[in-house]
């Protein structure tokens, strides 16, 4: 974590540059090896009253301390401090003055108020004003050890003459001196200008560090909780009555939080965007319902994740949702195909733009049709492990959402190569993803293709081992405008199979991933480069064994734009490296050899010279570069972020 105080003057924001004033360098110290606070230089103590014979020696050293004082006189003395800098400086004698300090609320200070004098001939008024201003500029996140009670009690003293903390993060681990309500309590007093608030798997945060969040930052924003077992119900409800800004709130693995809380935060919050619940039991329908029906005005963000609702829930979804613009439904086990049916013929997703939907049994080939033909301005659909999807649904839901530009079908095992002919040919897709969908098999269609599908740019099939060289070229006639071909992980296809599709790309390639294609050869590089060379700006041939240096000669010869190459694990040798350095149109910016043992020391000069340009160099595994090369190439290419 970086210095927790780091002050250049009272007034003067830091903005984490150095000090220009070197009579204002100070030095950081350490309480307990935690805290990390800013103490200025001292200067040494000088000698001013005369020697006393007299005197013992014990009386010579004995002197006045300000420890005697009890605490509430050192209470009254630290709110009379100046400054934010002078704070820090007290809050390095000790715990025991940190711990003070902390005590202390940013409005009780004195120095939060100036006396501005009127001088007039009639009256001397005085009037009081605020001097500091709580923007919250600052972020700090405390993540595993040094997220301690210690460290958060720096930060809320520190942190007071910046601007205000405006960002916290506490990200927790295994330490058992993790964070309680105590160090959550000392930012709520001391940071009263805190917006957004994040606490993960801090199993000793409660509801009574909650309610000080709420009592004291009254500008809270967002709340992230994820695993926090001891909050319930009650802290949130302390968030809704006193926070009515916020705008975002995520609520993950939280056992004790409920209905209750969800309620209070519908009813107090009207400025509520953002929702995310996720794999927190004893939230249902009541709680859901009742945030869904009384956030309904601004709400446009919905996640619900692992959670007991039913049918209920969707069908207030589907009718309160009128400005829900995304929407995510994931693992709802309680959930029919009548709630989805409901939630789409609701008619009140009108504004829907994106919508996912992971691992729900109740969405069928029936009820997306209804969500279809409900959500009218549905541009991205996203299935995940929808088991009872097939083709034939797939076609309806496309003809009946006319809007639709994206469609992501991932573990969909029951779509078939002619469901997927059938959603090109009946709706106005733009792109299209296919990932391990096992149900598409390689088989030549009777039927003639519909119209040419024109309006797709982009088509992603990863890992669906079943579409071979008839699909590909299915694809290829009825989609010649296609921009972006991501084909990674099909070991299948040949030369002969991915030819069609490269020859009947009218529009030009611009990015093109074949990684994993293990039997592609230099031959449909080489007719990629001669169709599509001049347009193209990322190649990806990671893993392609049987590529050799042809291809990057290719590469040099045609290549204008291409900005991203990546020949790992290719039968790649210094002799390709080197025709690619003599390319000069060439402006390569990230590079990737890795794995590719053909490739020694001999390159270096190469690399060099294409080091004018690039960005990024993968030079992993590559065994036959030695360390001192590498060493080299550092010197020579410093802009360069080199993998080794």
């Amino acid at each position: 974590m970086p210095a927790l105080v780091n002050y250049g003057g009272d007034d003067d924001f830091y903005s984490g540059g150095s000090y220009t004033n070197s009579t204002d360098l100070g030095r950081l110290c350490s309480i307990s090896s935690q805290v990390d606070v800013y103490c200025p230089p001292r200067k040494r103590a000088r000698i001013g009253a005369p020697f006393s014979f007299g005197e013992t020696e014990v009386q010579q050293n004995k002197q006045p301390s300000i420890d005697v004082l009890p605490d509430e006189c050192l209470f009254e003395i630290f709110k009379r401090i100046p400054g934010g800098r002078e704070r820090s400086s007290c809050a390095c004698v000790s715990k025991h003055w940190l711990m003070l300090l902390t005590s202390i609320r940013k409005g009780e200070y004195e120095s939060s108020k100036v006396v501005k004098e009127n001088i007039n001939s009639s009256s001397d008024d005085v009037e009081m004003i605020s001097s500091e201003e709580d923007e919250g500029y600052l972020t700090r996140c405390l993540e595993g050890k040094k997220a301690t009670d210690m460290r958060l009690a720096a930060v809320a003293v520190g942190t007071s003459g910046h601007g205000g903390l405006g960002k916290l993060s506490i990200r927790g681990g295994s330490s058992s001196c993790g964070v309680t309500n105590f160090g959550l309590s000392a930012i709520a007093r001391g940071c009263p200008s805190l917006k957004v608030l994040s606490l993960w798997n801090v199993p000793r945060i409660g509801d009574e560090g909650l309610s000080e969040i709420a009592k004291e930052c009254h500008l809270l924003e967002k709340l992230d909780l994820c695993q926090c077992p001891l909050v319930s119900s009650k802290g949130l409800i302390a968030i809704g009555e006193n926070c009515p800004n916020l705008t975002a709130l995520s609520i993950e693995s939280c056992s004790k939080i409920g209905n209750e809380g969800l309620q209070a935060i519908g009813k107090l919050c009207p400025n509520l965007q953002y929702i995310s619940i996720k794999d927190c039991p004893l939230v249902g329908d009541h709680g859901v319902s009742s945030l869904l029906s009384s956030a309904s005005s601004v709400l446009s963000k919905v996640k619900l994740q692992g959670l007991s609702i039913t049918d209920f829930s969707l069908a207030v979804i589907g009718h309160y949702g009128k400005s829900v613009t995304n929407l995510v439904l994931g693992g709802l086990q309680n959930v029919t195909e009548k709630g989805f049916w409901v939630m789409g013929n609701a008619q009140g997703l009108q504004k829907l733009v994106s919508l996912m939907i992971t691992s729900c049994c109740g969405v069928t080939d029936v009820s997306l049709e209804a969500i279809g033909k409900g959500c009218t301005n549905l541009k991205q659909m996203c299935l995940r492990r929808c088991c009872f999807v097939s083709g034939d649904g797939l076609v309806a839901f496309a003809k009946s959402a006319g809007s639709l530009e994206c469609l992501q079908l991932e573990e969909c095992n029951r779509v078939t190569q002619a469901g997927i002919i059938g959603v090109l040919s009946n709706c106005g897709l733009k792109s299209l993803t296919l990932v391990k969908c096992m149900g598409i098999k390689d088989i030549s269609l009777g039927a003639p293709l519909s119209s040419p599908c024109n309006s797709l740019k982009s088509l992603s099939i990863r890992n669906c081992p079943g579409f071979g060289t008839v699909s590909l070229a299915l694809v290829g006639n009825l989609c010649p405008q296609l921009q972006q071909i991501d084909l990674s992980g099909l070991c299948g296809i040949t030369d002969a199979g991915l030819l069609p599709l490269l020859q009947n790309c009218e529009a030009g390639l611009l990015k093109v991933n074949l990684s994993g294609c293990l039997n592609l050869t230099d031959g449909i590089i080489l007719a990629l480069m001669r169709l599509h060379g001049a347009t193209l700006e990322v190649l990806n041939l990671d893993g392609c064994r049987r590529i050799t240096d042809a291809c990057l000669v290719a590469v040099a010869d045609n290549c204008v734009f291409l900005s991203d190459l990546d020949v790992s694990r290719c039968a790649i040798t210094d002799a390709g490296v080197a025709a690619l350095s003599h390319a000069d149109q060439l402006n390569l910016q990230v590079l990737s050899f890795s794995g590719c043992s053909g490739v020694t020391n001999k390159s270096l000069t190469f690399l060099k010279k294409m080091g004018k340009t690039l960005v990024g160099l993968n030079l992993l595994h590559c065994n036959s570069i030695s360390a001192q090369t590498v060493e080299l190439l550092m010197e020579s290419l410093w802009r360069c972020d080199i993998l080794f």
